[in-house]
């Protein structure tokens, strides 16, 4: 049977298979079935799936991270105020927070149901399809990164996005457990305060 997954966008793609300059096969997903579609996922590889929905084939890399340390910094984005305008993404080592782009969907609703006069059932609905068109075509960009440093003592090393010059990450906090950076940074997620990390 042929490999296929659907993205958070509902859209579907299918496993190819291509070769290199080199001759070594090369994967990629695919919105259309191609000549060269995969009828299995090859060994030693995974689907993913990034918060942007870019689907891709990867390599099955040893997870380094802890379910508990994972649920810790969902707890925290959970508590925030705007909790629903971030996202998380888990590699290896590293847990990624990532923040809408554009204006948040919840003001845009209530904006727009005062300016044409829906209440009740209609407005309900709107709210609703609107947050559907903002799940399929949000993009979202790294804020905050939370990097396993010490393995034995599960210290982490926490890194904000910088936005002066070239940009990038900057460390703002080290060697301290995931749980007390993730209530103390989160928080400050979307406030002035998180210029001065």
């Amino acid at each position: 049977m042929v490999v296929t997954y659907t993205n958070r966008k509902g859209r579907k793609y299918y496993l190819c298979r291509g070769v290199t300059k080199t001759g070594k096969p090369r994967y990629y997903f695919s919105r259309e079935p191609k000549d060269n579609v995969v009828d299995e996922i090859p060994a030693g590889y995974e689907i993913t799936e990034s918060v942007n929905g870019v689907v891709s084939l990867s390599k099955v890399r040893p997870k380094l991270l802890l379910d508990v340390e994972i649920n810790k910094v969902r707890e925290a984005i959970e508590e925030h105020l705007e909790g629903h305008k971030y996202r998380i993404g888990v590699k290896s080592k590293a847990i990624t927070i990532y923040e809408s782009l554009g204006p948040d969907m919840r003001e845009l609703a209530n904006m727009f149901a005062s300016i044409w006069g829906l209440s009740g059932e209609a407005l309900e609905d709107f709210s609703e399809r609107l947050a559907r068109e903002h799940e399929i075509y949000t993009q979202y960009t790294p804020v905050m990164r939370f990097t396993l440093s010490d393995t034995k003592k599960r210290l982490f090393r926490a890194e904000r996005m910088s936005y002066l010059g070239e940009g990038g990450w900057i460390g703002i906090e080290y060697g301290k457990p995931i749980e007390e950076l993730a209530k103390r940074l989160i928080p400050v997620l979307g406030t002035e305060e998180f210029f001065e990390l």
